[in-house]
């Protein structure tokens, strides 16, 4: 097993490359975030007094993880809690391993899951956490004492009514069985509320893996039926295809569509007469990824972005649809499963094509509104159907985009501004009603 080095490098430019952060020449995920609040502000009223609210978080953690690797030696990561915003309750947000992971990236997401909440108005705030890594270099045992050691460094800030921790990139039940078990070894008692996205048999709720693919099917639905798109017989194409692209890939499939296109981090298939999508899931259980799919042909990365499609579906990483690719695109509307894959200049050429962009912080919030239902179900130890916990699911990511979609025509702005209107409004009234202490 090869083993990770003390300190991975920052990108995969090299190990002296600038973080985004610090690059004067790179926006990064939390300038991206800054740009759309800004977007967003001529549209809050009094409210708008409150907008620095948004542009700056609550609480950032960085925290320094040391382990003991299998062989003996000690190696150091770099691991964050962020909490952005707690005005409308505890802050909410995954925990991802990457090798990518900066200071910035989660400052982005945990402010896109204080807007992802207050869109479909769960009564959460916004937070993140990340540990800089590639967790495919770990032994199962090297990952276990990461997820232990990273818990206890955090624990002084998270808890079932402060901050909420969630699978994201590279984590899973599992990990959040270690994390649930270390913060209630150390404060002494069953804590099974202080994460969700757990195993079923230690407070975890049905229907939570497969959520945030039931939600962006939900949402393209509900979108496909506002511009006259049928879903049986749409073209579809998927960049990233686990627990997200996966999910909604399957049910498109199930529901008549012809998903053409898979981009993974493995590399790109495609097939004009439509993907064998139970068998490709077979295949990326069996090896990881869709390359050497034998039902389609492999296609370079550039070529996914110009697939002929009705509906694309970016599920991976954010910054993945740039100025550079955008004007490739022939959707007649955009998806997003994954946290901030368009950038604001992306958007533009989207929105000038013609294309519909359904944007992230509405779009794959299923994931964290069945959360809320795992949340709920732990603290009052009654656990609910899963034909239950997917109605209620599919209502309330009706209701959410019925009211975004009603915002963005009475301001005759895109979905993007309008599902942050809906949602900074909500935020910003509660941080007005609360007022400030002292």
């Amino acid at each position: 097993m090869a083993k990770s080095p003390t300190q991975p490098p920052t990108s995969s430019a090299g190990a002296h490359a600038l973080p985004s952060y610090l690059d004067p020449n790179h926006l990064g995920p939390w300038g991206v975030y800054l740009q759309q609040v800004d977007r967003v502000t001529p549209y809050l009223g009094p409210l708008a007094k409150w907008v620095e609210t948004l542009k700056r978080p609550k609480r950032a953690l960085i925290v320094d993880v040391p382990i003991e690797m299998d062989d003996g030696s000690v190696a150091h990561f770099e691991g964050y809690r962020v909490q952005h915003n707690t005005s409308r309750g505890p802050a909410k947000g995954g925990v991802r391993y990457h090798q990518d992971v900066t200071l910035s990236e989660v400052m982005a997401l945990s402010a896109w899951m204080s807007i992802k909440n207050a869109a479909v108005n769960v009564p959460y705030g916004g937070g993140k956490g990340g540990i800089r890594v590639d967790p495919r270099t770990l032994s199962p045992k090297e990952l276990e004492r990461l997820t232990r050691r990273y818990t206890s460094e955090i624990g002084i800030i998270i808890g079932p009514t402060k901050d909420i921790p969630a699978p994201d990139v590279n984590t899973n039940e599992k990990v959040m069985a270690w994390m649930m078990d270390t913060y209630s070894m150390n404060i002494g008692e069953t804590a099974t509320g202080v994460v969700t996205g757990k195993p079923i048999d230690v407070g975890g709720s049905l229907g939570r893996r497969e959520a945030t693919g039931r939600g962006v099917f939900t949402i393209a639905c509900e979108a496909a039926a506002r511009i006259g798109l049928s879903i049986d017989g749409a073209r579809v194409a998927v960049q990233g295809f686990g627990n997200v692209g996966g999910t909604a890939g399957k049910l498109f499939a199930d529901a008549g569509a012809l998903v053409v296109a898979v981009q993974d981090h493995t590399g790109g298939i495609a097939n004009d007469q439509g993907l064998d999508v139970p068998k490709l899931l077979e295949h990326v259980r069996a090896t990881g990824g869709v390359a050497g799919f034998k039902g389609a042909e492999p296609i370079q990365p550039a070529e996914f972005w110009g697939a002929k499609c009705d509906i694309l579906i970016p599920a991976a990483l954010e910054g993945q649809v740039t100025k550079d690719n955008a004007g490739k695109i022939q959707a007649r509307m955009m998806i997003e499963g994954a946290n901030g894959p368009t950038t604001p200049e992306a958007d533009d050429i989207l929105n000038d094509k013609g294309v519909l962009v359904v944007p992230d912080v509405i779009a794959n919030a299923g994931g964290v509104t069945v959360s809320y239902f795992e949340w709920v179900q732990d603290f009052s130890s009654f656990f609910w159907t899963e034909d239950e916990i997917n109605q209620r699911l599919v209502q309330i990511m009706k209701d959410a985009f019925a009211g975004v979609w009603q915002t963005a025509q009475q301001h005759k702005v895109s979905l993007r501004t309008a599902t942050f209107i809906v949602a900074c409004t909500r935020i910003l009234h509660a941080r007005d009603l609360r007022g400030l202490y002292p």
